[in-house]
């Protein structure tokens, strides 16, 4: 991931939008889920209305070295708010990226009403307590044959699947994961958190370059399960909770 070199722009906004009204939000993004959590950034600059509709969004440099990333991260970054119709692309000498004036989604609507009836931070730390603890005992513990062969097949089973098939098949990976910890009492607990982990992702989109990341760190886990390696198990699985975390919490600000 790229960093910028420390030069930090004074003025953003078509507006002259003060560096110091982004500051709360803006901050550089922890190594591992630089996409999620620039995303997630975002979204709270738009959701809190710190960059208000009609009014343009610092300059890429800006925005990149702010956060920590590169170019080519927050570029991915922006191409999704303009495919979600947050954002615009204008040309010109006045142009850069304008946010769009933007009326509630279904989707959003749907959010917030499930939402209503969810602690979120509670669900998004146990849910990290109870995979995290599934990933360390799988290592810790090694697995039979079969049971490597069932967390191998998970996995591929995530690489195959089609887009509108992916999310099962993820919580069909995770799942594999907590029984294989040998704890029927976390496997129990882990399919309820999942249950309602999964109402509230099912209201945000599915993105690409998510995926793709989701998929480098399944595959590190299962590698590190299957190495025995109960630190680097956890880590990397802390590390996926905490982007699907960004995930969420940017687009429920």
């Amino acid at each position: 991931m790229g960093r910028g070199n420390g030069e930090v722009a004074k003025t953003g906004g078509a507006t002259g939008t003060p560096a110091d009204r982004l500051t709360p939000v803006l901050r550089p993004v922890r190594a591992g889920n630089g996409f999620e959590e620039a995303l997630e950034q975002i979204l709270q600059l738009l959701r809190l209305g710190l960059v208000p509709g009609g009014e343009r969004l610092p300059a890429e440099r800006e925005l990149a070295e702010r956060m920590g990333i590169s170019r080519v991260t927050l570029r991915e970054v922006l191409k999704v708010l303009t495919d979600q119709g947050l954002v615009e692309s204008r040309r010109g000498r006045y142009g850069g990226t304008f946010v769009l004036h933007r009326p509630d989604s279904h989707g959003e609507e749907e959010l917030r009403r499930r939402v209503a009836g969810v602690d979120v931070e509670d669900t998004l730390r146990f849910r990290e307590v109870l995979e995290v603890g599934a990933a360390g005992l799988c290592a810790a513990h090694g697995l039979t044959d079969d049971g490597a062969q069932r967390l191998r097949s998970a996995l591929t089973a995530t690489h195959d699947a089609p887009l509108t098939e992916y999310r099962r098949q993820d919580t069909l990976l995770h799942l594999t994961l907590a029984e294989l910890s040998g704890s029927p009492s976390l496997t129990a607990q882990y399919a309820a958190v999942r249950a309602t982990l999964n109402d509230l992702l099912d209201c945000i989109p599915l993105l690409v370059r998510n995926l793709e990341h989701s998929q480098h760190q399944h595959t590190a886990l299962v590698e590190a399960v299957l190495d025995g390696d109960p630190d680097a198990a956890r880590e990397v699985m802390r590390e996926h909770c905490e982007g699907t975390a960004a995930l969420l919490r940017g687009f429920l600000a």
